[in-house]
């Protein structure tokens, strides 16, 4: 892939690590339309004009207010920088990343058109960032890059924008994705790539960035069948006269008058409703290749299930995604001291739903913990959350029968 070291900074079809990750709502995603991976070697640079607060320079530890493309980094700064033995691409030789020495003021460090999305599409962006800075005490102000995503026009109208959130600093190694949604405009198939930091260069704040991937959504059609169950019974009772009785004069003294009952024709009908079975989407691969702990399983009435989620103790830089019944309905939140939110409704066409916690990083201070708070009907839960790299933490809700 990057052997074709004449290409220099490339684009092209790549089946990334992101494919790995799970999509939001009725979505299924193609493999990667446009792969930006930094070639390899001495390439162009990727920025179409220059930077106001960066100047790429050939190295693998640039200072503050430099970038570089580099395969790999080795002791920078006196090991206060991570040494990388290669960049993110799995199995990729000599391939660039790019890094990334915060300058003093911030600001845009990549600039970089991406060519032939489709017009009034969905696509999944997804990029992988690492906090270069190791922990340490050198460092009186702890600054954390915060990463601004942008994707605008070509007259420079914005189609989407997100923030990482901040990087945080880890003992070991460990390269993060971030996965914003955008639908391209109606017009425009070139769209420009804008990325910035949001804090000021200092000590802690500097990273590295690879793989940078498009893929289509794909909608997927849901069909919903109602099966009506018909049972007909038509009764129908009638009463036939009596024959006419024949007298003689003689015994005529009273008229014998036949009395004919007829009872109305009466119609049953019973319609059933039967009702289809609760469906839920197969497990994307994340909930596949990790296992899934029960934390509790919750019995309540119908009703609104209310979900507030915390960072337990010291907010250092955890972030989770969370899927409800297998689709993914928080993505890349941060914990703190703010909730993150979630409701649903339990009933009897939906009297099952799980709910699974998934660590997108571990933060500082491993493994990623949380409180979940949890309101129904008639009760209120307080559960202690713990994820990891390997292992999820699921919550189950059944309706009382």
């Amino acid at each position: 892939m990057r052997s074709l070291r004449k290409f220099g900074f490339i684009f092209i079809i790549l089946h990334s690590a992101c494919v790995l990750k799970a999509q939001p709502g009725n979505c299924i995603f193609k493999s990667p339309q446009i792969t930006i991976n930094f070639g390899s070697g001495n390439v162009p640079d990727p920025n179409i004009s220059r930077l106001s607060n960066y100047r790429r320079v050939s190295m693998s530890c640039p200072s503050d207010g430099y970038y570089s493309l580099a395969p790999y980094t080795s002791e920078c700064f006196r090991g206060d920088w991570h040494t990388l033995a290669e960049d993110h691409t799995p199995g990729d030789v000599d391939g660039n990343m790019l890094l990334v020495n915060v300058a003093p003021e911030g600001g845009i460090f990549l600039r970089t058109p991406v060519n032939g999305l489709k017009s009034n599409t969905m696509y999944e962006l997804c990029l992988w960032l690492i906090n270069l800075c190791r922990p340490t005490k050198k460092c009186p102000v702890l600054l954390l890059p915060e990463i601004n995503v942008r994707l605008e026009t070509p007259e420079g109208k914005t189609v989407t924008s997100v923030v990482t959130g901040n990087l945080p600093r880890v003992s070991e190694p460990r390269w993060s994705p971030y996965r914003p949604y955008f639908t391209t405009p109606a017009s425009a198939s070139t769209l420009m790539l804008v990325m910035s930091d949001n804090a000021p260069g200092g000590c802690g704040n500097d990273f590295a960035l690879d793989d940078i991937t498009f893929r289509e959504c794909i909608k997927q059609t849901i069909q919903v069948t109602t099966t009506l169950k018909t049972t007909s019974t038509i009764k129908r009772s009638t009463t036939k006269p009596p024959p006419k009785k024949i007298t003689t004069p003689q015994e005529n003294k009273v008229k014998v008058i036949p009395v004919i009952t007829r009872k109305p024709d009466t119609t049953s009908t019973t319609i059933t409703a039967v009702q289809q079975p609760q469906k839920i989407p197969a497990a994307p691969l994340i909930l596949k290749t990790r296992e899934n702990e029960l934390v509790r399983k919750i019995e309540t009435e119908a009703g609104e299930i209310k979900i507030a989620v915390y960072d337990n103790g010291v907010i250092d830089g955890d972030t989770v995604s969370i899927y409800h019944n297998n689709e993914l309905v928080r993505s890349h939140m941060r914990l703190s001291q703010e909730p993150i939110t979630l409701n649903i409704d339990i009933d009897a066409s939906q009297p099952h739903h799980e709910i699974i916690m998934v660590a997108d990083n571990l933060g500082s201070i491993p493994p990623n913990t949380s409180v979940m708070i949890i309101t129904t009907a008639s009760n209120r839960y307080e559960l202690n959350i713990s994820s990891s790299e390997q292992k999820n933490a699921k919550v189950v809700f059944d309706l009382k029968r």
